[in-house]
C-alpha cells in the first residue's frame, strides 16, 4: 500500500515554532515514521518554499519521501495568496507519480488547503481521500479578537465542502466532531475519531538537574515553560500578565521560557505579534524574568519539557495540544485552557489543571497553587507521564491503517463491480 500525504501549506521537516510549523507538522513526520515502521509507503507533498532545498528528502526513512513541490514562488508566502498555486500543485503531483510509476491507494490530506488538492487529485486518479483539519476556520472566528484573526470566507465554503465531500474524515477528539455538528451542521457519518500520539522513546522524564542544565539554567529559579506558535490564538498574553502578578508578590523566583517564533528578527521582519508581546514584557517590567527563546528542534524539546516545573498552554483555542502530550509524557504537569481538546486531554486534578480562557488572574492562582504545594506538583507529574504512555504513535498509525485499508478495499470491491459491468 502507498499513500500520497498532502501537505500543502507547511513541510513536516520544519523546525517547531515557526509561524507556520506546529503540531500539524508533528503529527505528519510521526504519523509517517510509525506507518513505515509498518511497512506503509509514503509520499509527503508540501509545497516547495526554498529553492535550494532538494525536492526530493528521504528523511522520514523507511524509503518515504518528502517531496518539496516547485508550485508558486518557492519562498514563504502568506495563507490568502497560497490558494492561487493549488493548481500548479496537482499537476506537479500528477507528473511526479507517473514519471515515478507510482500508484496511491489512499490520499491524505491535511488542512483546508490540501483537501482543495486531494478533491482535484481523486477527480484525476479515482483515488478516495481522507481529510484531517487540524484547526477549523469557524472555531478560529469563535474566539477572534480582531477581523485579522478571523478565517476568511474561501476556507469556510471549502470546509464545509469538504466535509460533505471527503471520503473519510478524522477528528483527533470529540470535541471536534461536536463542532462538525455544532458549527457546520454536518452528518458525521464518516467521521472517525483518532487521537495523536506522542514518542515515548523520546519524550519521557529527564533528571530535572540533568534538563535545567542543558537548558542553561542552573540557579534556584522555579521554570515556567510556554511552547507554541507565536500568535494571538495562543493567548501569551494571559500567561504573561499572570507571570507579573506572581512577581509582584515576590514570593517565586520564576522564569518563563518562551519557545516560538523569531524574537530576534530584524525590526521589518519581526511579526506583530512577537513585537506586541516583547513590548507588553517591557511594559510589565518582566524583562528579567522572560526569556524568548525562539524556534527550538523537536529533538531538544524533552529538557525543555523536563527542566520545567509547569507548561501552560493558555490557547483560545486548540483542537487537540499535542505540546500538552509531550510535557505529561515528560512528567510536567500541563495548566490548560478549558478549550477544544485540551479538555479531553489535560485531566482536571489528575495529571494537570483547568483554566479559563483569556482569565490571566486564574491562572496565576493555578501556578501560584502548584509551586507552593510540591507533593501535588509531583503527583499531577507522576499521572501525567502514566497517562501519556497510553497514546504512543504505534497505536495511532495502527488504526489509521485501518482507515486506509477500508477506503483502499472499498475502492478495489469498485473497481471489480464495475469490471463485471462493461461488455467483454
Amino acid at each position: 500500500m502507498r499513500i500520497a500525504m498532502l501537505s500543502y501549506h507547511t513541510c513536516p521537516l520544519a523546525t517547531l515554532g515557526g509561524k507556520e510549523a506546529g503540531g500539524m507538522n508533528v503529527y505528519v513526520r510521526e504519523l509517517v515514521r510509525s506507518l513505515g515502521e509498518r511497512g506503509i509507503g509514503v509520499d509527503v507533498f508540501t509545497r516547495s518554499q526554498d529553492e535550494h532545498i532538494p525536492h526530493v528528502l528521504h528523511d522520514l526513512g523507511y524509503g518515504n519521501r518528502v517531496v518539496h513541490v516547485p508550485s508558486g514562488p518557492e519562498h514563504p508566502l502568506g495563507k490568502r495568496e497560497l490558494p492561487n498555486w493549488i493548481t500548479d500543485y496537482v499537476r506537479w503531483i500528477t507528473k511526479f507519480s507517473e514519471s515515478k510509476g507510482v500508484h496511491y491507494d489512499v490520499i491524505h490530506s491535511h488542512y483546508w488547503l490540501s483537501g482543495e488538492a486531494a478533491l482535484l487529485l481523486r477527480e484525476e486518479w479515482g483515488t478516495p481521500f481522507i481529510q484531517m483539519f487540524h484547526t477549523l476556520g469557524e472555531m478560529k472566528n469563535q474566539v477572534a479578537r480582531s477581523p485579522g484573526e478571523k478565517a476568511s470566507p474561501a476556507r469556510l465554503e471549502s470546509e464545509r465542502r469538504l466535509l460533505g465531500e471527503a471520503d473519510k474524515i478524522i477528528a483527533s477528539t470529540e470535541a471536534e466532531l461536536a463542532q462538525f455538528r455544532w458549527l457546520y451542521h454536518q452528518d458525521t457519518d464518516k467521521v472517525e475519531i483518532i487521537e495523536p500520539g506522542v514518542d515515548i522513546s523520546r519524550f519521557y522524564p529527564i533528571p530535572a538537574d540533568e534538563a535545567r542544565e542543558f537548558v542553561g539554567v542552573t540557579d534556584e529559579r522555579r521554570i515556567i515553560l510556554f511552547v507554541g506558535r507565536i500568535e494571538p490564538l495562543k493567548g501569551l498574553d494571559s500567561l504573561l500578565n499572570a507571570v507579573a502578578m506572581l512577581h509582584r508578590e515576590r514570593q517565586h523566583n520564576l522564569h518563563l521560557m518562551v519557545i516560538g517564533g523569531e524574537p530576534d528578527a530584524d525590526p521589518d521582519e519581526i511579526t506583530a505579534e512577537m513585537s506586541r508581546l516583547k513590548e507588553l514584557t517591557d511594559e510589565l517590567g518582566l524583562n528579567g524574568q522572560v526569556t524568548f527563546l525562539g524556534r527550538r528542534d523537536q529533538d531538544v524539546l524533552q529538557y525543555y519539557y523536563s527542566a520545567a516545573e509547569i507548561v501552560v498552554m493558555p490557547s483560545h483555542y486548540e483542537s487537540f495540544g499535542l505540546v500538552a502530550l509531550e510535557a505529561m509524557a515528560c512528567g510536567t504537569p500541563v495548566i490548560a485552557s478549558e478549550t477544544g481538546g485540551l479538555v479531553y486531554l489535560v485531566k482536571d486534578g489528575e495529571t494537570g489543571l483547568h483554566v479559563p480562557t483569556a482569565a490571566p488572574e486564574a491562572l496565576a492562582e493555578k501556578v501560584r497553587y502548584l509551586l507552593d504545594n510540591d507533593n501535588e506538583l509531583r503527583r499531577l507529574g507522576v499521572q501525567a507521564a502514566k497517562h501519556a504512555r497510553g497514546f504512543e504513535w504505534g497505536g495511532v498509525a495502527d488504526r489509521v491503517i485501518e482507515v486506509y485499508e477500508e477506503l483502499a478495499g472499498n475502492r478495489a470491491r469498485e473497481g471489480v463491480v464495475r469490471s463485471a459491468g462493461q461488455p467483454r
